[in-house]
């Protein structure tokens, strides 16, 4: 049957800043090691420890103006002042070949792809079960400054009241049973009916 399915499937990570969606995709990259985790463009200043290419494509303003007029992005937002974008052609690559496909965008980057690969994407709203656990979690980081917090704060909320728009909830209070959660959800994007064209399959299946 293997023949007839679309390949690839997308899974999107999204929710507040702080939620610890970096830490649950440690976790689902050790389950999937052959994803293709989605690098995203943006223009804000690198933070101490991230790394080119690794944790961001870091480009100037000018550069990502162009890159938008040139239409090579698949989602871009502008957010906190700063410009943060997906490019096409490596998702199109990785979906070729079968890969699970991994974004950890905001709410509005999810709209976008799920219209673009409607029936490849699964998405996943990850948050914490209160304001005020968010807010020591930043804290806690040390890398943000108090503006900066308070903005992501302000953020947050907006991305809360929109939880409704994805097709699962996880809200991580135990890392462990959060993780284990989104990796059966990974499983079953790869199970979805929408990746088996009706007439290809039904063909193969009276063969």
């Amino acid at each position: 049957m293997e023949e007839v399915k679309l390949k690839g499937a997308i899974l999107i990570l999204s929710g507040p800043s702080g939620a610890g969606k970096s830490s649950l995709y440690r976790a689902l990259s050790e389950e999937f090691p052959e994803h293709y985790f989605s690098i995203s463009s943006t223009t804000r200043e690198r933070r101490e420890g991230e790394r080119e290419g690794v944790h961001y494509h870091f480009i100037s303003k000018e550069e990502f103006q162009k890159g938008i007029q040139e239409d090579i992005f698949l989602e871009w937002a502008l957010v906190h002042g700063n410009y943060y974008g997906t490019a096409k052609t490596p998702i199109l690559e990785a979906l070729g070949q079968g890969r699970l496909v991994i974004f950890d965008v905001d709410v509005q980057g999810q709209e976008k792809i799920k219209k673009a690969f409607p029936d490849h994407t699964t998405s996943v709203f990850v948050t914490t079960s209160k304001r005020s656990v968010l807010q020591e979690r930043l804290g806690g980081r040390g890398s943000d400054k108090n503006e900066i917090i308070k903005k992501r704060l302000e953020n947050a909320i907006n991305e809360v009241k929109r939880f409704d728009m994805f097709d699962y909830l996880i809200i991580n209070e135990n890392l462990e049973e959060s993780a284990k959660t989104l990796i059966c959800i990974a499983k079953v994007a790869f199970c979805k009916a929408s990746l088996y064209p009706v007439d290809s399959f039904v063909q193969k299946w009276e063969k």
